[in-house]
């Protein structure tokens, strides 16, 4: 796991998220926000990076799937030291090296993504890598709920459980949204939790924004005795933390003016400036 100095305060992660968009006339604020805890968790109490190396050889695995969620990542890698400041209040300016989607040329990004469904299976070829080396590595692949209207998911899914992949874990960011609507509405998902279990996996549902009961669900679900892949079913607000925007899904596009910018801030921040 990562440094104790390092707190992964969840209002500075989505200050920063805002200051990115905001200097970059960039979108993708709603489905970041939704992500913020579930990262902060997993860089702050689980993630191994032997001397804070992104790059280290025997690294855990984190693959962002809903790869335009990646400037909650972001925020994490600059608290991290991955990132400089610069990288910031660059954001999408000309030459800067970070994009609106993962990108594995950026060190500590495991997967170019943002063709959705697609990441999903990667990080199982990874978690089977780690596997056939007989290294203790973990992969988590983070998805969102729309994602998994993929073929890709299912199929991924039924490889992780035939081959026992004990050490892979998937983490689905239900917020209910996907880019054009509600996902009961574009393709009604259902109970996530049995579906994953169906296919072989343990799986946990908890409430997404909970930091003790997504830590305490990680814990208990890499403590058991079963070989069975792992999925954790995070029930969560697109848009958490600025009231304007949660449950709203025109921010899923809308960009930030003067004014919602500072709008936001004073949401999510209070006394974080």
């Amino acid at each position: 796991m990562i440094s104790v100095t390092q707190t992964f305060d969840t209002k500075a992660l989505r200050k920063t998220v805002l200051d990115m968009a905001f200097a970059g006339s960039t979108v993708h604020i709603g489905c970041a926000f939704s992500i913020i805890e579930l990262l902060a968790v997993l860089y702050r109490n689980h993630l191994r990076y032997p001397g804070n190396d992104p790059l280290a050889a025997g690294r855990d695995f984190l693959v962002l799937s809903k790869g335009h969620g990646v400037m909650a990542q972001y925020a994490c890698m600059r608290e991290l030291g991955w990132l400089k400041d610069e990288a910031f209040s660059g954001y999408f300016a000309d030459g800067s090296d970070l994009k609106g989607l993962s990108d594995s040329r950026i060190p500590g990004l495991e997967v170019t993504s943002g063709s959705l469904g697609h990441g999903f299976s990667v990080g199982v070829g990874m978690a089977m890598g780690a596997k056939l080396r007989g290294t203790d590595q973990k992969t988590y692949a983070l998805v969102g709920d729309g994602e998994i209207n993929e073929g890709p998911i299912w199929e991924g899914s039924l490889f992780a459980a035939h081959h026992q992949l004990k050490h892979f874990m998937v983490i689905v960011d239900e917020n209910g949204f996907q880019a054009m609507g509600r996902t009961q509405d574009v393709i009604n998902l259902g109970n996530i939790q049995a579906k994953f279990e169906s296919f072989g996996f343990e799986a946990i549902t908890l409430d997404g924004h909970d930091e003790a009961a997504i830590d305490s669900a990680i814990t208990q679900l890499w403590a058991s005795a079963s070989t069975a892949p792992k999925a954790l079913i995070a029930k969560t607000v697109k848009g958490k933390g600025v009231p304007f925007m949660e449950n709203n899904n025109i921010w899923h596009y809308t960009r930030l003016d003067q004014a919602s910018y500072a709008q936001a801030l004073t949401a999510v921040a209070g006394s974080v400036q």
